[in-house]
């Protein structure tokens, strides 16, 4: 079966986190017959273990999981289950390692053994964490492993990375300020909470803004609310933003110097101010020297800055050496946008690096 027929049938098939049961019965039914070895190594996950005969092995990665979105693309191919879609390309990436496996499963000899990781939850939990703890990549003696997302705005077909920074740490931030209500009139029997939100939001722009210029970094919120009616102080602010930066002692001075401005409004307003961040994803950062030889087996266009998206394929950074690349799709809508769509015949451009990579890289 070819690549366009994998992508679209799997994307008529949208599943949600870790509950995959068709995607992955679609998957493994694709894999048989093939010259490989197909086992689970935790729930919601599936692998296809090449044997070259070889002492070490690398990986390729493709994440499985749709959003809960309502297709709105109308490709005669849309999601088959109402309020769920893959509109973040995962379809797509599925579809590049079952080719893969087709080529794969045809060669004789490969400089090494090559693994091939289906991997669930990359869009809630960070379904990466949990297949490292498997040991999964010690037990096949996997030393590095790849993977890639599909790309809008980068030129249709062209594969590209670059060395460190390619994907950011991020978290979500929620700011809560509460102080207490009182009419207008009588002003100086309140707490405005209202006054010590723009008082901590002017702070944390500032505090962003004073680091190095060259330092990838961002903090920015999209919500601010306040108040219930025009002649009383607000008695609650509430702030939602978004934390990203790719070193961790950047995002952690980041963090801790919110938690410094939160006290000091507190001492101004006294009002009380409570910070709640997640841990979210690390950053995706691309060695150096595995860079390097990626790109002596494989080139890749370089790009000249990050993206300050995030991905959960920095979970298997932490654990062996990887490297992730975008690709291509030229101009389309959005990723997770409900008409995201692109051309499947560039899904064969991934296929293709994907098998260089495995017949190249040492």
């Amino acid at each position: 079966m070819d690549i366009r027929t994998h992508r679209r049938r799997l994307h008529r098939i949208p599943e949600l986190d870790k509950a995959l049961p068709q995607t992955l019965a679609y998957l493994e039914e694709a894999l048989t017959g093939l010259n490989c070895r197909v086992f689970s190594p935790m729930a919601g996950a599936l692998c296809a273990w090449f044997d070259f005969g070889r002492e070490r092995a690398i990986a390729f990665r493709a994440d499985m999981d749709a959003l809960p979105i309502s297709e709105q693309s109308g490709a005669e191919y849309a999601s088959e289950h109402p309020g769920r879609m893959h509109a973040c390309g995962h379809d797509g990436h599925m579809a590049i390692l079952l080719e893969l496996a087709r080529r794969l499963s045809g060669k004789k000899d490969l400089p090494h053994n090559v693994l091939l990781v289906f991997q669930p939850a990359e869009e809630t939990t960070g379904g990466a964490r949990d297949l490292c703890e498997t040991g999964v990549f010690e037990q096949y003696r996997v030393e590095a492993v790849f993977g890639l997302h599909l790309w809008p705005g980068l030129a249709p077909g062209v594969i590209a990375s670059r060395a460190g920074e390619l994907m950011a740490r991020s978290c979500e931030l929620n700011v809560d300020i509460y102080g207490k209500s009182a009419h207008i009139a009588r002003a100086a029997e309140g707490i405005d909470a209202l006054a010590a939100g723009a008082e901590f939001y002017r702070r944390a722009m500032e505090l962003e803004a004073g680091l190095p210029q060259g330092i990838f970094r961002l903090l920015k919120f999209g919500k601010f609310q306040s108040g219930t009616v025009r002649n009383a102080l607000s008695a609650h602010t509430h702030l939602e933003g978004s934390l990203r930066a790719f070193q961790d002692d950047i995002f952690e001075g980041l963090r801790s110097g919110l938690e410094e401005i939160g006290g000091e409004v507190e001492s101004k307003f006294g009002c009380r101010v409570e910070i709640a961040t997640n841990d979210g994803y690390p950053a995706v950062m691309n060695p150096a020297d595995l860079a390097r030889r990626v790109a002596a087996a494989a080139p890749f266009a370089p790009l000249e800055a990050p993206s300050m998206t995030a991905e959960d394929f920095s979970w298997y950074q932490r654990r062996l050496e990887g490297m992730f690349f975008f690709l291509g799709i030229g101009d389309t809508p959005a990723l997770h946008a409900s008409s995201f769509d692109f051309d499947d015949a560039l899904l064969e451009r991934g296929a293709d690096y994907f098998e260089r990579l495995a017949e190249k890289f040492v």
